[in-house]
């Protein structure tokens, strides 16, 4: 392992601290919404979605893509590589969908297209039902889990170069913000209890720093541009499957097609417009 500072160590953490607890926010700002108010949801899951998805393809898919270059003289390997454990990613969060246990998978309440056949009262009567408190739990436990290594790239690309770091960590701070509404907007909705749905969402963004010290410790002595490419792709590829999966299926139920995009739409601007402020500022 090569040395590292305990300044150089603490930014790292910091960074990635911050843009792990960035949840809190999100959480706060779902306060202001309405109970009764599924217009919101739908649009925050909305929102959450296009944020990922776009970060997804456009950054976080572009490092990795990067990192395998430095390795790779060809263009073909490296991308070949990327699109590999990018798949790898999906297929490793279908998994830990599968083995969830299904009292507490919302998937199993019911299929997605029995939900978008309902009627809008049968539909506000199952929002206030538990299924929708399982929704929150189970959201909160995925991006929890797809937080750990995505703290842990954050971590690492501090400590290899900074401005990168924070680069990512910001432009993870902020599709943090919009997963801390998807996780707490279901939870608050269901029991209306803001304590509640706030350390949910907490706790699903502190997986962030807790997936950088373990990484820390048991991989980064063998961290290199390969490991780092791969942690990339596969961060991608969990993130597009909750999206996919969850976020946008839960979007349409407790709205319809217009507030779905609607949310996806503003997702993807607001991640657009601070990559590139980003890079200006």
């Amino acid at each position: 392992m090569q040395d590292i500072s305990l300044e150089t160590f603490l930014f790292a953490f910091m960074l990635t601290f911050l843009a792990g607890t960035s949840t809190s926010i999100g959480a706060v700002l779902a306060f202001f919404s309405k109970r009764n108010n599924y217009t919101i949801l739908s649009i925050g899951m909305g929102f959450s979605a296009g944020v990922m998805i776009y970060v997804s393809f456009m950054e976080i898919l572009v490092k990795s893509k990067e990192s395998f270059s430095q390795i790779y003289s060809s263009q073909i390997i490296g991308e070949s590589l990327t699109i590999l454990y990018f798949f790898a990613g999906i297929l490793l969060t279908a998994f830990i969908d599968k083995i969830i246990p299904e009292d507490v998978n919302p998937h199993e309440t019911k299929s997605n297209s029995e939900l978008l056949e309902l009627k809008p009262d049968t539909k506000a009567s199952l929002i206030r039902n538990s299924s929708l408190k399982r929704t929150g739990v189970f959201t909160a436990l995925a991006i929890a889990i797809h937080n750990f290594p995505e703290g842990f790239a954050t971590f690492v690309s501090a400590l290899e170069n900074p401005s990168v770091g924070i680069s990512i960590a910001f432009a993870i701070a902020i599709h943090n913000i919009p997963e801390g509404m998807a996780v707490s907007l279901p939870i608050y909705h269901a029991t209306g209890n803001k304590k509640s749905a706030f350390w949910y969402a907490t706790l699903s963004g502190l997986a962030e720093p807790v997936g950088a010290l373990v990484g820390f410790f048991l991989i980064f002595p063998f961290m290199g541009d390969a490991t780092l490419g791969i942690t990339f792709a596969i961060v991608a590829g969990i993130m597009v499957y909750i999206s996919f999966d969850e976020l946008l299926p839960a979007a349409r139920v407790y709205g319809n097609a217009h507030t779905t995009i609607v949310g996806i739409t503003l997702g993807m601007f607001v991640m657009a417009i601070s990559l590139i402020a980003f890079q200006i500022f």
